[in-house]
This record gives structure tokens, C-alpha cells and sequence, in this order.
């Protein structure tokens, strides 16, 4: 995963992004669940902070850590053009360091599913532990094991718009309930197109074996629900939604 010419046509092509959705389901999480009367939160795997940038409008204390030096670098313009301040971080969600007690984390827009290596969620769980303080919430969502394997599974998908068209095809990996995203941009530049190709490689993997790893990590889930609903996963549901407080 590179990200490179991705990050500058992101925004764009997540325009219709359910991005109030994700903020509602944070607000109601916190409503919900919230032991601690802050709203001290990371976003981890932020992305050009679109998310951030909304709650910190709604007055949350927000961070942003991508691995992206790209995607952080638009991130930060958009939080000085809407005149906020959100301290942003260049770091592996694996290897998160230098928080320490904060009121929930959050990992959203499947970006936990590019951890393709077990030991990497893990890790990553045991790292946002750490980062939280008594009662912090974690709430992330990820691919269901359905959509990976059914929806996925050989896939074509293909949009063609006034200054960028691409065509994107998902072939399955090695790996169980893996699969990988080969991405071909065209962007116009004047009369003419230029190419750009990027490789993405997301997997996942159980509800049981997410809620396991959590326990292990010191977690207690509170609910897993569904594609933005209150609704338990059906065996068809494409995105599951986890909200767990450090015990």
C-alpha cells in the first residue's frame, strides 16, 4: 500500500463517504458507553482527517495518526483552512506510542483491515490499551468476513468523472478472508489523461476471533453491531462495528 498519488484524489473519491454516519456512531458510542467525562480521542488511520476535523468543529479534543506522510500533509491543510487545531502523527497504528490516558481511540473506514499479519492487529490493540486511560473506549469497524470473500471475491468496479475515472479489481490473496485492490487512475490534465496504478492488500477475520484478541489485550466489548445499525451482523452484513472500554 503506498498511498502516493491516492491521497491527492482521496477526498474526491470518498465524496459521498458515509462520514456522518461514522460521527454519529462516536457520539452515540460515547453517549452510550462513556465512564470518563472527557472527550480526549485519536483517530487512528485518519486519513486527510475528515472525520477529525468534524468532531474537533463539534468540540472534541482529536489527534490524527496515518501512516501516510501524504495523507497527513493534505490532513493538515484542511484543518488550517477550517481554522482548527489537530496535532497530527506519522505512525504505524501497530506500533502507537506516546499517548497515555485518553478517553476513547477510534479506527475506522476499514483501515484496520490493512493489517494483513495477525500479530499486527495484536499489536495494535495492545497499543491503543496502553494509550487509553481507565474506562477509554475503542470503537473501530472492519470488511466482514461476507464481503471479503463474496463481494469481493473477483470483483470489477469502474467510474468514469470529469477529472478522474478509474477502474478497480480485487483478486483473492494467499491469506484467508484477504484480498487484494489493484487501482488504475486516470486524471486529466489539460486534453490529455495520466496513469497512476496502486496495490492495496486488506484482510480480516472473524467476529469471534476480533473479540478474542481484544480480551487478550485487556478489553471488554460492549457491542458489535452492523453497517450502521443497531442490528447484530447477519451472515450478508459487509461491516462490523466494534465498541470496547479497557477493563
Amino acid at each position: 500500500m503506498t498511498y502516493t498519488h491516492f491521497a491527492d484524489w482521496y477526498d474526491a473519491l470518498m465524496a459521498e463517504a458515509p462520514y456522518d454516519q461514522w460521527q454519529s456512531f462516536v457520539e452515540r458510542a460515547f453517549d452510550r458507553y462513556a465512564q470518563r467525562p472527557g472527550r480526549q480521542v485519536i483517530d487512528i488511520g485518519c486519513g486527510t482527517a475528515e472525520l477529525a476535523i468534524r468532531l474537533a468543529k463539534a468540540g472534541w479534543q482529536v489527534s490524527g495518526v496515518d501512516v501516510s506522510e501524504h495523507m497527513l500533509v493534505i490532513a493538515q491543510e484542511k484543518a488550517e483552512a477550517a481554522g482548527i487545531h489537530v496535532p497530527f502523527f506519522e505512525q504505524n497504528m501497530a506500533e502507537l506510542d506516546g499517548f497515555s490516558d485518553l478517553d476513547g481511540a477510534f479506527i475506522f473506514c476499514d483501515a484496520l483491515n490493512y493489517l494483513t499479519d495477525e500479530d499486527d492487529v495484536k499489536r495494535t490493540f495492545s497499543a491503543v490499551y496502553r494509550a487509553l486511560g481507565a474506562d477509554g473506549l475503542l470503537l473501530f469497524d472492519v470488511h466482514s468476513v461476507y464481503k471479503m470473500d463474496v463481494l469481493f471475491r473477483d470483483a470489477v468496479f469502474a467510474d468514469h468523472g470529469e477529472d478522474i475515472s478509474y477502474i478497480w479489481t480485487c483478486h483473492p490473496l494467499e491469506w484467508p478472508h484477504s484480498v487484494s485492490h489493484e487501482l488504475t487512475f486516470f486524471v486529466r490534465r489539460g486534453d490529455l489523461y495520466e496513469r497512476f496504478d496502486e496495490w492495496h492488500e486488506q484482510r480480516t477475520f472473524e467476529r469471534a476471533v476480533y473479540e478474542q484478541w481484544l480480551a487478550a489485550a485487556g478489553f471488554e466489548v460492549l457491542e458489535v453491531t452492523a453497517d450502521f445499525t443497531d442490528a447484530p451482523p447477519t451472515e450478508t452484513a459487509e461491516r462490523l462495528f466494534f465498541v470496547a472500554r479497557k477493563r
